[in-house]
Parts: structure tokens; C-alpha cells; sequence
């Protein structure tokens, strides 16, 4: 089975399963669409949910693309660098290119950009807060479906790696975001009153982030 997208034709791997209940959808790394269900369902009865739900599949290739172009370019800040491979280990960032060694670690040397500039922007948003609340601590990790998280007991604000990827101003709504859990823990109007009277324009930011 095959679907067209964006004027290109992908695979439909289908998973049938004893298990499963429902049908599910999902877009992988390789721009097909994986289709998982019952045993029971024909191909007939797939082939007419996925027209069905073909605009959610659409959202769901673009946004997978999206990730895959990500990571097939260089970016720091919301910079996109042209790349330059090297022979040694170091990475060094031009004016307008990144020069990478073929033995360097990006995620290890993203890492340690990382401690510098979030440390720096949650030092600073901490002292710019409105509202009376403990220093927090400062984590930093890869994750796959937040941008930070706030632990509200031990006062930890962790952030994804992959905000060293984009500009600056998500950064800073991401941590004013987790520091505003300070004060309200929950997603109430409260806490995003809370988000606003600290970073105004927080709204026209979430919505660049939603296709990330």
C-alpha cells in the first residue's frame, strides 16, 4: 500500500497485531507511514481511515520531516552554519560556517556550550522574576517530548539539549515557563498569568515551538 505526500509517494507498513485494540498512526524517521491495528482489519477498512485522517498525517509527516532536515543541517541559537568537515576533534564556529572534526562529539560539545548559555539565561531570568521564589538547580538532558521540566520539591529546572538549537527566545520562554511551576505547579490561568507577567510575547513563541 502507498500514500502520497507532498507530491511523493511513501510506503504504508501495516503492523497487525492480536493485541492491539484501536489503529494507530505514526510518521517514522524514514517519511513512511506505519499503520498499527487489530488482526482483524482489513486493508480495505485501513486504506479508509487513513483517508479519514489523512490532514493528521499530513501534520504528522511535515513535522517529522521537519525534525529529519534538523538534523541533517547545523544549527546553534537558531542559526543554521554551513558545515566544514575537518580532520581533527574540535568544532569551531566561523562567522556563517562550523568546522567539525570527524572524530568530534557534537552532542558532548553541545553539552558544554549548553552549561554555559542556560546557565546563563537561568541565572538571569531568575533575576529578573516578578514573583519571590528558591534558586533552582540547574539540569541539562536530551529529551524527546519536553522542553524542560520543573521539579517543584527539589526546586531542579532541566533542560532539553536541543534548545541550544534554537533561537535564543525559546530558550527563554522554556525557562521562564519552568520557573513560573515555582509559584503554580499545575498549567492553571493562574500559573499562565504567572508566564505572561513575566514573558509578555509567551504566546507567539509556543506557537514556533509547536512545530518543532
Amino acid at each position: 500500500m502507498k500514500i502520497m505526500i507532498a507530491d511523493e509517494e511513501h510506503d504504508v507498513i501495516i503492523l497487525k497485531k492480536r493485541s492491539n485494540k484501536n489503529t494507530y498512526f505514526r510518521i517514522k524517521e524514514d517519511l513512511n507511514l506505519y499503520v498499527t491495528t487489530n488482526f482483524l482489519v482489513s486493508d480495505k477498512s485501513i486504506s479508509r481511515m487513513i483517508d479519514e485522517n489523512y490532514k493528521s498525517i499530513v501534520r504528522m509527516y511535515n513535522k517529522q520531516l521537519y525534525k529529519k532536515n534538523m538534523k541533517e543541517k547545523f544549527f546553534y541559537l537558531g542559526r543554521e552554519y554551513d558545515v566544514v568537515y575537518t580532520n581533527g576533534g574540535d568544532i569551531y564556529l566561523g562567522n556563517d560556517k562550523v568546522f567539525i572534526g570527524k572524530s568530534a562529539n557534537l552532542d558532548k560539545w553541545y553539552r558544554k556550550e549548553a552549561e554555559i548559555v542556560f546557565k546563563n539565561c537561568l541565572d538571569s531570568s531568575y533575576n529578573q522574576f516578578t514573583r519571590n521564589i528558591p534558586r533552582p538547580t540547574l539540569r541539562i538532558r536530551k529529551m524527546t517530548s519536553r522542553w524542560g521540566v520543573c521539579n517543584t520539591a527539589t526546586h531542579v529546572v532541566t533542560l532539553n539539549l536541543e534548545l541550544m538549537k534554537r533561537d535564543i527566545l525559546c530558550l527563554e520562554y522554556v525557562v521562564m515557563h519552568e520557573l513560573s511551576h515555582l509559584v503554580e505547579a499545575n498549567h492553571s490561568k493562574k500559573f499562565w498569568n504567572v508566564v505572561e507577567e513575566n514573558f509578555p510575547n509567551y504566546r507567539e513563541i509556543r506557537q514556533i515551538m509547536r512545530k518543532f
